[in-house]
C-alpha cells in the first residue's frame, strides 16, 4: 500500500511504519480532527484497501494535534438541520452509511485488528469510533464522552450497544444520560473499554508495540479470532456464533492455510515459527 493517500491531502495521512502494520492519522488538527464528509472518504478507501491487503495484518488509527478526534463537525450538521424538511433525513442518512461514523464506528466485515491510539481525547463520534475497534490505547490523560445528550442529539453511530456490551447497563446510563467525561483511568478500570494506559505523548508508541505483539501470532489464527469475536457480538447464543464461526471463511482458512502447518512445526521443533501472509479470503 502506498505511504500516502493518493493526493496527499493532508485529511488522512497513511503510513506503514512497521512489518504488516497500517497507519492511518487523521489529519485536521484545527478542528480536533472533527470528522468531514471528505475524511470518512479518505478513512473508507484506506480501511477497504487494508481489508484487500494481506500483507497488512494490523490497523492503527491515530490523530494528530491535541485531541484524537472531536466527533461530528457539528456546525455543519447545524447547517444541514436547518435545510433539512424531512425529520426521516437523519435517519436515512445514519441507515444508509454501511460502517457508521468516520467508516469505523459499526465496520464489522474488517477481520483484522483495529487498534485506536488516542491523545487528548475522544468525544461523540470519535468516542464511539473507540468503542468499536478491537483495542484502544490511551494516554493517561485522555478524556472520553458521549455528550450527545447535552446537543440535543443522540450517540447514534453505533456506540449505545457497544458501551452496554463493555460496560453494563448501569455505566452506559450514566454516560449516555448525563453525556459526561469520563477520564481514561475511568475507562480503562470502570468502564472497561481502554486496553493499555500510556504516558503522555506515548500513545502511538504503546499502539505500535502492541500491534507487534498481535504480529507475532499467526495472522490466520487472529483473522479468524476476530470474525469469531465479532460474530459473538452479534448473535444471541453461544452455539449459533460458535456454528456461524466453524463455518466462515476465516476459519475455513485456517485449516487450509500454511500458518497452522508452520505453528506446528515449530512448536515440535522447538523455534520460533515464521509466518507468511494468510491466503486471500
Amino acid at each position: 500500500m502506498s505511504t500516502t493517500t493518493k493526493n496527499a491531502d493532508k485529511i488522512l495521512l497513511v503510513e506503514t511504519p512497521a512489518p504488516h502494520v497500517l497507519l492511518l492519522t487523521m489529519n485536521r488538527p484545527s478542528v480536533l480532527n472533527a470528522m468531514s464528509p471528505e475524511l470518512e472518504e479518505a478513512l473508507a478507501r484506506a480501511l477497504d484497501a487494508f481489508d484487500a491487503d494481506n500483507s497488512l495484518w494490523v490497523c492503527i488509527v491515530a490523530g494528530t494535534g491535541r485531541v484524537f478526534c472531536a466527533g461530528a463537525d457539528l456546525a455543519a450538521w447545524q447547517k444541514r438541520q436547518s435545510h433539512s424538511t424531512s425529520a426521516g433525513t437523519e435517519t436515512s442518512t445514519l441507515l444508509a452509511s454501511p460502517h457508521g461514523f468516520g467508516a469505523l464506528s459499526r465496520r464489522t466485515v474488517s477481520s483484522k485488528p483495529i487498534i485506536a491510539a488516542v491523545q487528548g481525547g475522544a468525544y461523540g463520534g470519535g468516542c464511539e469510533i473507540v468503542l468499536n475497534v478491537d483495542m484502544v490505547v490511551a494516554e493517561e490523560d485522555a478524556k472520553f464522552a458521549l455528550p450527545e445528550v447535552k446537543r440535543g442529539v443522540v450517540a447514534a453511530a453505533g456506540g449505545i450497544p457497544r458501551i452496554l456490551d463493555g460496560a453494563g447497563y448501569q455505566l452506559a446510563a450514566e454516560m449516555l444520560f448525563t453525556g459526561r467525561t469520563v477520564s481514561a483511568k475511568e475507562a480503562y478500570e470502570r468502564f472497561r473499554f481502554v486496553n493499555v494506559l500510556a504516558p503522555k505523548g506515548q500513545a502511538l508508541k504503546a499502539a505500535l508495540a502492541l500491534a507487534g505483539r498481535v504480529c507475532e501470532a499467526s495472522p490466520d489464527a487472529v483473522r479468524s479470532s476476530k470474525r469469531a469475536l465479532v460474530i459473538a457480538r452479534g448473535e444471541p447464543g453461544a452455539e449459533r456464533a460458535y456454528e456461524l464461526h466453524a463455518r466462515s471463511r476465516e476459519a475455513e482458512a485456517v485449516w487450509h492455510g500454511q500458518n497452522i502447518k508452520e505453528g506446528l512445526a515449530a512448536f515440535v521443533e522447538k523455534r520460533k515459527p515464521k509466518w507468511t501472509n494468510p491466503a486471500k479470503l
